[in-house]
């Protein structure tokens, strides 16, 4: 069964208007976006610790709420007091190297992705802040009805476009946007969350389109038709994710996958 990657748009709740879109690439991958409130002022009951030396396969950013360690995934609520969404920047705008939350990892720390024993990075600067919404997870064993595909396994993805870049392992609240379906080729689907303007649309599926093609992979291919698809499209796909979540979390849904859910 191929994967699909679903990607959600969201933008910052001061001064900007909420936007969303998702897209399908095949076999695929999922991204969402989103922006960050009070141009991207941190959320402040959330605290970060780096342990390892950076650019490292040590390297770890743990996360705090007080004196207590908590995980980003599962502690950090995807639903802020206000009704915005919770938003953890991973990777932040104009870098490269491919951190992500380890979610096989006590606590799920953030840390730098490894293939073949090597750090990832991208073959280009990601031109936005990309990171992932907490309590949020794209089943692998379920299907989208329309698309065929499957969850990657991870939390929900997101591309904030804001005009400064946010901080490593910083958590924002945002506003949901456009939704752009996309599926790459890839054996898992994601979704990610990206605040759109119509140009920056086109700026972001060239970039998710392109970005392997350096290594000698072909272009990801987009569902839907290239069409974004609206706020109602988007907060279903949240809903979708973070029910999926909470019947990871709960037991409901066996842990066959081994994460962490501590």
């Amino acid at each position: 069964m191929a994967a699909a990657f679903r990607g959600i748009a969201l933008k910052s709740v001061v001064p900007r208007a909420m936007v969303r879109g998702i897209a399908p690439l095949a076999p695929c991958m999922r991204p969402a976006g989103m922006r960050s409130v009070a141009s991207k002022a941190l959320v402040e009951a959330f605290t970060t610790e780096n342990k390892g030396a950076s650019d490292s396969t040590d390297f770890r950013i743990m996360y705090k709420a007080g004196e207590k360690s908590i995980s980003p995934w599962h502690e950090i609520p995807l639903y802020a007091e206000d009704g915005n969404l919770h938003f953890v920047c991973e990777i932040p705008k104009e870098t490269s190297a491919k951190m992500e939350v380890a979610t096989d990892e006590c606590y799920n720390p953030i840390k730098q992705d490894i293939k073949k024993g090597k750090l990832r990075f991208y073959p280009y600067n990601i031109n936005w802040n990309y990171g992932m919404l907490p309590q949020t997870w794209e089943d692998p064993a379920t299907a989208h009805p329309e698309l065929k595909v499957s969850g990657d396994n991870d939390p929900v993805d997101v591309v904030e476009i804001g005009s400064a870049a946010g901080v490593m392992g910083g958590v924002y609240k945002s506003l949901t946007g456009r939704s752009l379906p996309s599926l790459p080729p890839t054996p898992r689907p994601t979704w990610s969350t990206t605040s759109l303007m119509s140009r920056e649309i086109t700026k972001i599926t060239e970039w998710f389109r392109d970005y392997k093609m350096p290594d000698g992979k072909p272009a990801n291919m987009f569902g839907y038709d290239n069409e974004c698809k609206g706020k109602a499209f988007t907060m279903d796909v949240i809903k979708e994710t973070h029910e999926a979540y909470v019947n990871l979390k709960s037991g409901a849904r066996k842990n066959t996958e081994e994460l962490s859910l501590m």
